[in-house]
């Protein structure tokens, strides 16, 4: 009987044994594991850093380069707007077909929003340019009057403007460093200034442009003509949000046009649904939803046309 207890004991010991050994190395691979994991991990996070600092040199490289008459989306942004305007689709093709499938269906559509959406942002850019161009003018003026260089005036109307819009990557500013840099690498203001109405894609600062390179040349009062212009945008300004001003209610009624006969069908729907079986289940009422869902598209694109005022 003790040879047996000893015996398994013995194996006892000897499984206990062999068990830890093996967590043991399980635990040193597992260890290896990790330790090369987090590696790889940190060669990537490096990489990504190194991305990053090559993008951001990138762009600071680009600013003072943009072309305001285009817009680079983000691929969150195009996402972003394409995913609303593709739940929208559907709601309103469920609306007007009572159909999951043909609802889907019509969803691919809104990868197109992006493209109008773009429209907008551009003329939102432009705009922000305009009105803080008008600014930069005044900057200009007030460091002309003090008796400075031109050259001279836009380093100090940079200073101007930074209290003004402290972002740093306000569009004006950019510019004007841009403008600046240009004149450290002995470029012609002239040649500057042209470069910046060219990519302005703005009439007010072109048409400010072309008579600053004629008072140049002649020998005009600068402080005259850049307070004269500064003065002429600000004006068109306050017209223009004078007219926006009025056009507001009228925004706001064709939003509320456009939405009433959606709203109509869904009361309807809800309150006597067969009613409007007919048109949801039939070709030919599928086909006069169809008649109705252009007919309002183009009236909401001309109405939208008649209140989009230019100044």
């Amino acid at each position: 009987m003790i040879w047996v207890l000893l015996v398994v004991c013995g194996c006892a010991v000897s499984v206990i044994v062999l068990g830890v050994t093996e967590a043991i190395k399980r635990k040193k691979a597992n260890l290896d594991i990790f330790n090369k994991k987090s590696n790889k991990s940190n060669e990537k996070i490096k990489k990504i850093k190194d991305e990053k600092n090559g993008s951001k040199l990138k762009s600071n490289n680009q600013k003072g380069n943009t072309d305001y008459n285009q817009y680079s989306m983000t691929i969150k942004e195009k996402v972003y707007y394409s995913t609303l305007a593709a739940i929208g689709i559907f709601l309103i093709g469920f609306v007007f077909y009572r159909s999951y499938i043909l609802s889907i269906i019509l969803m691919p559509i809104g990868l197109l929003y992006p493209r109008i959406k773009k429209r907008d942002l551009i003329n939102k850019q432009k705009m922000e340019l305009n009105l803080q161009f008008k600014e930069g003018l005044y900057a200009l003026s007030s460091s002309l009057s003090a008796g400075r260089s031109i050259e001279e005036a836009f380093r100090e109307s940079i200073k101007d403007l930074s209290i003004l819009y402290p972002n740093q990557d306000t569009y004006i500013i950019v510019e004007f460093q841009y403008i600046v840099r240009k004149l450290d690498m002995n470029e012609t203001i002239e040649n500057a200034l042209l470069d910046f109405a060219n990519r302005s894609h703005l009439d007010d600062i072109t048409s400010f442009v072309d008579v600053f390179i004629i008072a140049k040349r002649t020998g005009g009062n600068m402080v005259a003509i850049i307070h004269n212009t500064s003065n002429v945008i600000g004006d068109k300004l306050r017209i223009k949000q004078e007219i926006q001003t009025l056009v507001a209610q009228k925004k706001l009624e064709q939003k509320v046009l456009s939405i009433i006969p959606i709203l109509m069908i869904i009361f309807i729907s809800w309150s006597a649904p067969d009613y409007m079986e007919i048109v949801f289940k039939t070709n030919l009422g599928r086909l006069l939803m169809t008649v109705a869902v252009l007919l309002l598209s183009i009236s909401y694109l001309i109405s939208k046309k008649i209140i989009d005022i230019e100044v």
